[in-house]
């Protein structure tokens, strides 16, 4: 059944249609036969018990430079005029998107949101996967530049990274000798409100992080990202290159612990990350990426697999 489909993202204007995994999501439903309206997040507004967006019908194709075309400008009430939101603005993870989220969350019982706002906001990638400690590596969260001294003295070489980043940014390895330990939490705490996430260093990574897709709690697929030249970060949005991959036993149990869970909360789409076939460092659920990554090498359809997800949610 064709479906009004309303993309909370970012301008369409800036995307890489190459890898972008909500491009290839709208690519998927409009070949459904889905109806895609394009809205950033700013454009929500709230009256009378209602939830509207301004909007502007699209479709795409995969032409560089002439991905998308913009139909006439609309007012759309996200509770009767729409199907499904499909919540996919990058990060950060500010109080922007937390306002966002509690503003869809009032659409509950309308229409569905994917992935579910409070789920997303109540499980940020760095700290819901925390629930999960017995499958990660030793990790701090702290602004206390003593802990971190002593966590640097109890496990050697660590890794330093924002709470809320995302793409890699400002991921930085400290060596066991603590060098450029003070300054760099210094300018964490100039920088960030929140705490910072330490994390003994894997020496795995050189050989790739893996970004595993679950689709309502299964697996879809896997990717090995292994990161560039003289870098530790594997992200592909730093440089990191993607190859084939298999799931490990441990990888698999992860997925299994993890898979009720998401289903539950109604986490749809979801991207887990793990490093040397059994550390668990994060669960992305604001804005996973990496199915067209997935689908070129392992010949599969994972925006398809997404839309039978939604289908099913909205019939149950």
């Amino acid at each position: 059944m064709p479906l009004r489909v309303a993309v909370q993202m970012d301008p369409l204007e800036g995307i890489g249609i190459a890898g972008d995994s909500t491009f290839a999501l709208m690519l998927k439903g409009q070949e459904l036969g889905h109806q895609l309206f394009h809205y950033l997040a700013e454009d929500l507004t709230y009256e009378g018990g209602r939830l509207y967006a301004g909007a502007h019908e699209v479709t795409v194709q995969p032409v560089p430079g002439n991905h998308f075309s913009l139909g006439d400008f609309k007012i759309l009430d996200l509770g009767s005029d729409i199907d499904v939101v499909l919540m996919r603005q990058d990060p950060p993870f500010d109080l922007g998107y937390i306002t966002a989220t509690h503003l869809l969350e009032r659409l509950k019982g309308e229409t569905l949101v994917v992935n579910d706002p409070a789920a997303v906001r109540d499980a940020p990638e760095k700290v819901w996967v925390l629930d999960f400690a017995r499958f990660m590596p030793p990790t701090m969260v702290t602004r206390s530049l003593g802990a971190a001294r002593k966590f640097i003295e109890k496990h050697g070489d660590v890794v330093l990274k924002p709470l809320h980043g995302n793409a890699g940014k400002a991921v930085f390895k400290i060596s066991r000798d603590g060098a450029n330990l003070s300054a760099l939490m210094e300018l964490f705490n100039a920088t960030y409100r929140e705490p910072h996430v330490l994390q003994a260093f894997l020496p795995e990574v050189a050989e790739g992080d893996k970004r595993i897709v679950l689709v309502d709690g299964e697996v879809a697929g896997a990717i090995n990202r292994r990161p560039a030249a003289g870098d530790i970060r594997s992200n592909l949005a730093a440089g990191g290159t993607a190859e084939a991959a298999e799931l490990t036993e441990t990888e698999r149990e992860i997925c299994t612990a993890l898979g009720p869970e998401l289903k539950r909360r109604g986490l749809l789409f979801v991207g887990i990350d793990v490093i040397g076939g059994r550390w668990l460092t994060e669960i992305n659920v604001t804005s996973p990426t990496g199915i067209v990554a997935v689908d070129r090498f392992n010949g599969t359809d994972t925006p398809g697999l997404i839309w039978q997800a939604i289908a099913r949610r909205l019939h149950n």
